[in-house]
C-alpha cells in the first residue's frame, strides 16, 4: 500500500466495474458512477482491448475476474437490501476502495460508514469532487489501517452504534491481511448487537501443482505492485472460525457459482472455471 497514492487493487477493481457496464450483457451490477469516479469516458473504456488471463496487468478488464468483481458487489448489495428490509439501519463497508454504493444508495435513512486506508480515502474524496459526485449526509468516512489501527475506536468515533444491528461488507480485503488481523476484525463484528451479518471474499489454497503455480504467479504480480497476499483459508476452516464466534447462518459460494447465479442460469464457466477464479470464494455469515 503506497501511503501517498490509492490502492492499486482498489483502482483496478473500479476500472473492472466501469468496463463491465459497457462490455457485458446482461450486466450483473448496474453502476453508473464507476467510470465517472475513475475519470474515464465510455469511449475510452470501449477502446480497451479484451485482455487474457496470462497478460500481466490485465486483471482489471479480464472477463472472468471483472464478472466476479461485479457479482461480489451485487451479492453484497442484495444482502444489504435484505438487511434493511429486516430493520437494519447501519452498513459498514470495510476496505471500501472506490466502491460507489453509498452514492447511489436506494435506502433512505440507512447510515453508511466507509472504512479504508487513509491514502485511498483522500484520493477518493478528491476524485468525488472532480467527478461532481456529491457526498450524502448519510455517509461517514472512517480512515483505518487494519494492521495498525483499532477498528472499534475509529468506527465508534465516527458515530457508529455498537448496540444496534449492522451489515458489514468486506470485499477484496481479507487476503491482503494477516490471519491474525482477519480474526481480530471478525471478533469485532461478532460483538455487534444481532441481527448482524458480514459478507466477505477470501482465497483458498490451491490443491494441485498446476493451480499452485497459477496462484503463485498471481501472488507474485500483486506483491510486485506492493500489495502482497498474506492469508488463505479453506471453506471448512473459515466456517469453523465463524461458528466459534457465534455465526450460525453461513452461505459460501465459489466465484464461478456466484457469477452463474446472476446470469439467468447460464453456465458461464461450466465445470472447469478459469484459473483466475478457482481460488476465490465469497460468503455471508449472520448471527
Amino acid at each position: 500500500m503506497d501511503h501517498v497514492q490509492p490502492s492499486r487493487t482498489a483502482l483496478a477493481t473500479a476500472y473492472a466495474r466501469a468496463y463491465h457496464q459497457i462490455a457485458d450483457r446482461p450486466p450483473i451490477l448496474t453502476d453508473p458512477l464507476a467510470a465517472r469516479l475513475v475519470g474515464v469516458t465510455a469511449d475510452e473504456l470501449s477502446d480497451l482491448a479484451e485482455p487474457t488471463e496470462d497478460r500481466p496487468g490485465s486483471g482489471a478488464t479480464f472477463r472472468p475476474r471483472r464478472l466476479f468483481f461485479a457479482a461480489r458487489a451485487r451479492f453484497a448489495e442484495d444482502r444489504v437490501g435484505a438487511a434493511v428490509a429486516a430493520g437494519v439501519r447501519q452498513v459498514v463497508i470495510l476496505g471500501a476502495g472506490l466502491d460507489t454504493f453509498a452514492y447511489r444508495n436506494p435506502h433512505p435513512g440507512v447510515r453508511i460508514f466507509e472504512v479504508d486506508h487513509p491514502a485511498t480515502q483522500v484520493w477518493k474524496r478528491d476524485r468525488l469532487v472532480a467527478a461532481g459526485i456529491g457526498v450524502p449526509e448519510t455517509l461517514t468516512f472512517v480512515p483505518v489501517d487494519f494492521e495498525t489501527d483499532l477498528l472499534s475506536t475509529e468506527l465508534e468515533s465516527g458515530g457508529f452504534s455498537r448496540s444496534a444491528p449492522a451489515e458489514f461488507v468486506w470485499l477484496g480485503v481479507v487476503f491482503y491481511l494477516t490471519s491474525d488481523a482477519v480474526r481480530t476484525t471478525l471478533d469485532y463484528i461478532s460483538g455487534q448487537t444481532p441481527p448482524t451479518e458480514v459478507i466477505f471474499d477470501y482465497l483458498v489454497p490451491a490443491d494441485t501443482d498446476e493451480d499452485r503455480a497459477q496462484l503463485q504467479d498471481r501472488a507474485n504480480r500483486v506483491a510486485a505492485a506492493g500489495e502482497p497476499w498474506f492469508s488463505y483459508f479453506t471453506p471448512a476452516d473459515i466456517a469453523a472460525d465463524l461458528r466459534a464466534r457465534g455465526f450460525t447462518d453461513i452461505e459460501d459460494h465459489s466465484a464461478a457459482e456466484l457469477i452463474d447465479s446472476y446470469l439467468d442460469g447460464s453456465a458461464e464457466f461450466g465445470t472447469d472455471p478459469p484459473h483466475a477464479l478457482r481460488a476465490s470464494r465469497i460468503l455471508r455469515a449472520g448471527r
